[in-house]
């Protein structure tokens, strides 16, 4: 079977279409997104961050991302889990002024950590323009990005399986429906396969909680509860971040690890549409996107924003790679930002759909990091690079609790991703025999066996 061709301008298909593609783009990135504030307002007591602030500093974050990135990259901003750690560790300080400190009060200083976090993006990326990022990915050759493109998507993989677990019967649901218009799917539907998995098991979830069906635990598949008592209009509770050093300590050095993930999200939607956005529109000007769409939302109540891997899959699967339609989904989630009503029907979703959809999203990412080693030809009958690939592996997927150690009364987590992208930098920098050159068209030859189909990337070889 032939490969689906690449689109690269949406509105080739229409207006209606492109509405619907972003509206794919929107439910992918919806679960994860508001699960963030989810947890963090476990940590905080429930004195926590608002769904409705969260998605529209994702959206408004996304399109400021856009703008600074010449409208080129077809990535889209979500709530980061990287931080999560830090807020956990915020909510549990109680030595000074912290002692007796409410809730929601520990999170805006815990915010204004982020807000430091979100700005040292910028001084990477005043690094890269002054050094040039020729020298810079000299550090970070795909020996380096791509096992870390592989550790992005299986790190995600124990989500997958704790979502579905919830209800196995409608996550393998969300996935053959998937799998079946990916794979046999005509027109549009071939197009909007995420889609198709979230709508038509989300009615499947509606028939069997009618039924009386229940999840794994015992409880209800769907919660029309908070839908119920919502208003179907209200503005945003944005609430200011303020500062404070022992939050900066905390909150600040998570940005090693987001940073690195962001590297490797580009590296990942790069191989994935065939061209080289570390050069163009360059890294500097994705970091400093990324970074001010974290302090942004960081300032008004929001968590720190990262660039999706899950959308990522969208792109991969959809095979429409044109950033008008993240734009799209970027204002979906404003707009939903303002209705509580629909933002709470939308979070009814069951995770066992999510799970279900994730089993792939998330498998395409990593097949995203394996593409990208094997198309950048790494020669694995190199010791060196057998051991870099080797050290990212273990520890991106053994420190699956992150690592903690303690900076005065701090207590800093780097999460395991962090973890790999150090140690695969620090050893490509000090072994021996890294013969690595950065070239702007080193992305060319991804973006030509995208678009041909096996026969003639077999002729070619």
């Amino acid at each position: 079977m032939n490969q689906k061709s690449a689109i690269k301008d949406a509105r080739q298909l229409g207006i209606p279409k492109m509405l619907i593609l972003g509206l794919q783009h929107m439910f992918a990135m919806f679960g994860a997104t508001v699960l963030v504030p989810i947890l963090v307002n476990n940590y905080f007591q429930g004195q926590g961050m608002s769904v409705q602030v969260t998605l529209f500093a994702a959206g408004a974050g996304t399109l400021l991302f856009h703008l600074i990135t010449k409208r080129k990259v077809p990535a889209f901003l979500g709530s980061s889990f990287a931080f999560l750690g830090g807020y956990a560790a915020v909510a549990a300080l109680n030595t000074g002024m912290y002692a007796s400190m409410p809730m929601h009060e520990k999170l805006a200083y815990a915010n204004g950590g982020v807000v430091v976090a979100g700005l040292l993006y910028l001084v990477l990326a005043a690094v890269i323009k002054v050094a040039g990022v020729e020298k810079v990915m000299r550090f970070l050759p795909p020996v380096v990005t791509g096992p870390i493109i592989i550790c992005i998507g299986l790190s995600l993989a124990p989500s997958a399986i704790s979502n579905a677990s919830t209800n196995w019967l409608l996550a393998v649901i969300a996935f053959l429906v998937v799998v079946f218009f990916e794979i046999w799917g005509r027109g549009m539907f071939k197009i909007i396969p995420i889609l198709m998995g979230v709508v038509i098991a989300y009615f499947f979830a509606l028939a069997f909680n009618a039924l009386g069906m229940t999840n794994a635990d015992g409880s209800a598949i769907l919660d029309f509860a908070r839908v119920s008592s919502a208003s179907p209009v209200a503005l945003q509770p944005f609430y200011l971040c303020k500062f404070d050093i022992t939050a900066i300590l905390v909150m600040a050095p998570i940005a090693i690890a987001s940073m690195m993930e962001h590297i490797g999200d580009i590296s990942a939607i790069s191989a994935t549409v065939g061209q080289n956005f570390i050069t163009d529109p360059g890294l500097n000007r994705t970091l400093v996107g990324d970074g001010l769409a974290t302090a942004f939302s960081a300032i008004i109540g929001g968590p720190a924003n990262t660039t999706y891997g899950e959308n990522t899959g969208v792109l991969e699967l959809s095979k429409v790679h044109d950033p008008r339609v993240i734009r799209l989904a970027a204002l979906y989630a404003i707009i939903l930002s303002f209705s509580p009503k629909f933002a709470e029907v939308i979070t009814t979703m069951p995770a066992a759909i999510i799970g279900g959809i994730s089993f792939i999203l998330y498998g395409m990412i990593s097949a995203i990091g394996v593409r990208n080693v094997v198309e950048n030809r790494v020669d694995f009958t190199r010791t060196r690079n057998l051991i870099i690939a080797a050290v990212i592996l273990v520890s991106g997927l053994g420190f699956s609790n992150g690592l903690t150690f303690q900076i005065g009364s701090a207590h800093i987590t780097l999460t395991s991703l962090a973890i790999a992208s150090i140690l695969g930098i620090v050893m490509n920098a000090i072994l021996p025999g890294n013969d690595y050159v950065f070239m702007e068209g080193d992305m060319s030859e991804v973006k030509n066996d995208i678009m041909l189909d096996e026969e003639n990337r077999e002729h070619i070889r």
